[in-house]
């Protein structure tokens, strides 16, 4: 069945967290954004407060309609990187003070995952029902395998997400929301493979699913289009952002420790459109699938002022969107003698 209506094109705010919540939305709605994926950090978005607080939300709910702004969607990508991480120095920059805390790896690790609970009931009470987010990994450290790597200790990584995860997941159930796990190198799942082990790890549950960015997959030369076909009924959201292969023999996957826009990497983060990634078979392919949720602008690129780059995000997004849906009769319907 063609879908009714396009889908909402939203804009994810994490990378926006620098300005106040209301200069977002004024942003945001002046370009033509349907909606937003709104961040748990910055001013945007509290979950302590949110999920308690009847005036708190009210209050964001008051600041959206006044822009004329939907949401679908918040996201939990700082809290839940440091529910499975080995925490050192630099989670102490991403997550909030609460839950940074005393710095005790466990405590942080106990911190976010409340923080992350908290999401879900935060969601529930502004009538969302999908957050987005990382895991963390206790054992992305031993991706190059070296010094060897034995099962058991891969297997211990996953055990480690399920019984972290779990608990955070029950309350999902609980408030009626879904989470939407980022397939993202640094996580528990970051490729096809890891994928499916994440998903047997927690025994399937609905309650966890995929948020597809195929950003992520360009570098790594993963299959984007195989990817939402085999994991059709877990994308639960669909992050737009684009990166550039550059692999010049010099230049490597792994990006060298060189920053962001250096020329010399092998790959960098570009906006949506200006990229390596196929969007108009993604397109294709998340139609076939029947996904009709939002399409998050996740706008990262180095190399270009975001107030320009934002909004040609949003109109290569909303171009696609709109053309690439399924017609209400087949093409060829008009060759039978019948029609």
């Amino acid at each position: 069945m063609p879908r009714s209506t396009p889908r909402p094109v939203t804009l994810f705010t994490g990378q926006w967290a620098d300005l106040p919540f209301e200069e977002v939305c004024r942003l945001a709605s002046g370009w033509g954004f349907d909606g937003l994926e709104i961040a748990t950090w910055g001013d945007h978005l509290d979950s302590t407060r949110g999920a308690v607080d009847d005036d708190y939300i009210a209050e964001k709910k008051a600041v959206l309609e006044r822009y004329d702004l939907e949401v679908w969607t918040i996201s939990a990508h700082l809290s839940g990187q440091a529910v499975c991480d080995l925490i050192d120095a630099r989670h102490k920059d991403i997550v909030s003070s609460a839950v940074w805390g005393d710095g005790d790896p466990e405590g942080v690790r106990r911190r976010a995952a409340e923080y992350v609970k908290d999401t879900a009931r935060t969601a529930a009470r502004l009538g969302v029902k999908t957050v987005t987010g990382f895991t963390g990994s206790s054992i992305w450290h031993t991706v190059a395998m070296f010094p060897p790597t034995p099962a058991a200790m891969v297997d211990a990584g996953y055990q480690d997400f399920a019984d972290r995860w779990n608990p955070i997941l029950d309350v999902f159930d609980e408030v009626g929301v879904r989470f939407a796990h980022e397939v993202h190198p640094s996580e528990i799942a970051y490729d096809y493979w890891t994928t499916k082990r994440a998903l047997e790890a927690i025994g399937h549950r609905e309650a966890f699913g995929l948020n597809f960015d195929p950003s992520h997959f360009v570098w790594q030369d993963l299959d984007t289009v195989g990817f939402l076909r085999d994991f059709a009924d877990r994308i639960y959201h669909v992050h737009c952002k684009d990166s550039k292969k550059q692999l010049d023999g010099r230049a490597g996957r792994l990006g060298s420790h060189l920053a962001w826009a250096d020329t010399r990497r092998g790959w960098d983060f570009v906006s949506v459109g200006h990229g390596d990634v196929p969007w108009e078979a993604i397109f294709r392919q998340l139609d076939a699938i029947g996904y009709e949720g939002p399409t998050s602008v996740e706008w990262e690129d180095a190399g270009m002022d975001r107030l320009k780059g934002a909004p040609d995000a949003l109109a290569f997004v909303r171009r696609l969107g709109e053309l690439i849906q399924p017609p209400a009769a087949a093409f060829d319907a008009a060759f039978s003698s019948q029609s």
